[in-house]
């Protein structure tokens, strides 16, 4: 896995282990204050258990998990059969966010992806994200040629025809 040196430290990328559970969780909710176990327990048991497909990632300085991103490939999406990969999540530490850390993250799912013949990557970003979406920017993510769509499903279907 690749590894970045910054500012006397040395980071290492590596996948994400069962063991790093409860400090992704942690991490997580540091970075956007609540906690999501259910649903890293629910990725993480995804994730790791295809071997084939390296996209869960842990990054690490002195050996202590300070970033994760979790990913996964599609072989078709809304009816394309090409692979897509898709960022669902990516968190680093609050103290070492802006020292290449989710760079290094990015930089080994690149790579990954490429490995195994993915051309695209895609996330989703909250609107008001600024940091998150300028991180993105950095690394040539662009708004993507199609809408992404909501529907309430608690709103009766009478009251979304008044609207």
């Amino acid at each position: 896995m690749k590894t970045l040196e910054r500012e006397q430290q040395t980071c290492s990328v590596r996948r994400l282990r069962p063991a790093d559970l409860d400090r992704v969780v942690a991490l997580d909710a540091l970075v956007t204050g609540r906690e999501r176990r259910g649903y890293f327990v629910h990725k993480l048991k995804e994730n790791l258990l295809d071997t084939s497909v390296q996209v869960s990632l842990g990054a690490e300085l002195d050996g202590i998990l300070v970033g994760f991103l979790l990913a996964r490939v599609w072989t078709g999406e809304f009816g394309l059969t090409d692979p897509v990969a898709v960022l669902d999540t990516i968190g680093v530490q609050p103290q070492f966010q802006h020292h290449g850390i989710g760079d290094a993250l990015l930089a080994q799912l690149a790579t990954n992806l490429r490995g195994l013949n993915v051309a695209t990557l895609r996330t989703e970003v909250g609107w008001g994200s600024f940091d998150l979406l300028r991180f993105f920017h950095r690394h040539g993510f662009q708004p993507a040629a199609r809408v992404c769509l909501d529907m309430d499903l608690a709103q009766r279907p009478d009251e979304a025809d008044a609207s």
